[in-house]
This record gives structure tokens, C-alpha cells and sequence, in this order.
């Protein structure tokens, strides 16, 4: 009998650590050995990083899925110490404690002043979890204040790997690119400069956040090739944070880019260029 307890007591055990399964499927790759990775894999493996970076598409609802998964799990295999969010800006950090004292059933995105740019359907099952979870929920992006003032006249970027020119230049590309080509050259310089500050404001809150901590961000701001890990670095670490970049299938995602990714089904796309054309009467 006493033989039979102690198997129940070691298969309950077990049950209290086993992972539940990942809502999303695709294919998980370790980007610098080529491995195919399980879902409880890629678990382990980030588990064992200080600081980390997922990158996501904004609007795709497999990635914020998988991202609330991913936070679940993590805490089943370490004690978190920090989760930062894009979508939270400096003056919003203020209104975090009294999102935490509310309800399940109160209105939060309106406590948190919310901004309508980040689709709450999306983001509010996380914002949730993060806020009946112990650890800090930090904002890491510039307000619009800041983000005019960086418009109006750019300040001064320090950094050897922020500032090659090769960054740069795929920054300008992906900017063009995302505007359809239809932004005036005269604006691309300021841009730059506001996509760049935002870069170096994530790393700098990832740098002074409690460890382990996770930012959740645009997948240009996690790359390690051109967003917040160059900054990071720029900044003194001596060591770049680990990179997972939630992508669709089709999308080229390499070892430059990230330690690993994992690839969800396709999704349709509204034509956005059209949207833009409109916009600019083009």
C-alpha cells in the first residue's frame, strides 16, 4: 500500500508540472541549429533566458494566443519577475495599480486609458492574466508627447550597432515599405528617428525591469538584426536578449533575426496600401 501511495503521490506530482497544450499550432524552429522544436520545448529553452523579446504581428490573433499561452507556461517553470508591453505608454504606467484592484468584470482598458491603435479583444486576455500575476506590468514605449517632440527635432542616437548604417538603411526600407511607398521622402529622417527612440526606450526599460522579464512588441522592434536587442547591447549588456519571433507561414524569419520562431497558419489581409492610397489622396 504504501508503495501504491507513493506512485500516486509522484504521478500527481507530475500532473501539477505538465504543460497544457499550445492553443496554436505551426512549425517551431531553434533558428541557430535548424532543430524543429514542440511547443514544451521552446518552453524550456526560453525558461532559461534573463531577458526576452517576442515579437509579434499586431493583428493577428494566433500570435496573441500563443503569447498568452507562453506567459502561462513560463510561470509553471520559473518565478517571473517583469512583463513590458509596447502597447503601454510612460503616462499610462501611473494607472496600472488601480487596473490591478478592479474586478474581472470592470472595464480595464478604459482604467488603463487604453489607445484605440491596439485592438483590446486581442490584447485584453493578456493584459488580464499579466495584472493577477505578482509580478510588475511596465510600460515601454514613448507617449505621443515624446514621440512629437522626436518628430519635430530628432535627438542625438548613441550606439555603434544602432547607428550602422546597414540598420539604418533596412529601417528605411521597412518604413517605405509599411506606408506603401507612399510617405514624402522628407519625412523618412524623423521616422527613423521615431522608430529608433522607441527601439532605444524598450531597451532601456528591458534593461532596468526586473529579471526574468519579457517584452511583447511589433516584430521590427524584436529583431535582433535591427530593433531592441542592438540597443540593448549599445547600452552596455553584455549579452543580447533571446529573440522568439511569432511569424506566419511564407515569412522569412532567420538566424540573423532570431533565436527562434515559430510559424502560425496564414491569415487574409486587408488591403492596407489602398487604405494608405486613400489617405494620402494618392
Amino acid at each position: 500500500m504504501r508503495g501504491l501511495w507513493l506512485l500516486m503521490l509522484m504521478l500527481l506530482a507530475g500532473c501539477q508540472h505538465a504543460v497544457t497544450p499550445a492553443p496554436v499550432g505551426g512549425e517551431i524552429r531553434d533558428l541557430h541549429s535548424g532543430e524543429m522544436l514542440t511547443s514544451e520545448q521552446l518552453v524550456t529553452r526560453l525558461a532559461q533566458s534573463e531577458r526576452l523579446i517576442i515579437g509579434e504581428q499586431h493583428d493577428n490573433a494566433d500570435h496573441h494566443a500563443a503569447q498568452l499561452w507562453l506567459l502561462q507556461a513560463l510561470g509553471e517553470q520559473r518565478q517571473q519577475g517583469s512583463l513590458l508591453l509596447e502597447m503601454l505608454t510612460a503616462d499610462q504606467q501611473s494607472k496600472v495599480p488601480a487596473a490591478r484592484q478592479m474586478p474581472a468584470s470592470a472595464d480595464v482598458a478604459k482604467t488603463l486609458d487604453w489607445q484605440d491603435g491596439w485592438d483590446w479583444t486581442l490584447y485584453g486576455p493578456i493584459v488580464r492574466f499579466a495584472l493577477s500575476q505578482p509580478y510588475s506590468l511596465l510600460a515601454a514605449n514613448l507617449d505621443n508627447n515624446e514621440i512629437r517632440a522626436v518628430y519635430r527635432e530628432p535627438p542625438p542616437l548613441s550606439g555603434a550597432r544602432s547607428n550602422a548604417a546597414s540598420v539604418q538603411d533596412k529601417l528605411l526600407r521597412q518604413i517605405s515599405d509599411s506606408h506603401c511607398g507612399l510617405l514624402p521622402e522628407s519625412q523618412m529622417p524623423a521616422m527613423l528617428a521615431v522608430q529608433q527612440q522607441r527601439d532605444r526606450r524598450m531597451a532601456e526599460r528591458l534593461l532596468a525591469a526586473p529579471a526574468p522579464s519579457i517584452l511583447l512588441a511589433g516584430a521590427w522592434h524584436a529583431r535582433k538584426d535591427a530593433g531592441v536587442p542592438l540597443h540593448v547591447v549599445d547600452l552596455g549588456a553584455a549579452k543580447a536578449p533571446t529573440v522568439l519571433i511569432l511569424a506566419e507561414e511564407g515569412d522569412a524569419v532567420t538566424a540573423a533575426m532570431a533565436d527562434y520562431v515559430w510559424y502560425t497558419p496564414a491569415t487574409a489581409k486587408p488591403d492596407y496600401c489602398e487604405q494608405m492610397r486613400q489617405q494620402f489622396g494618392k
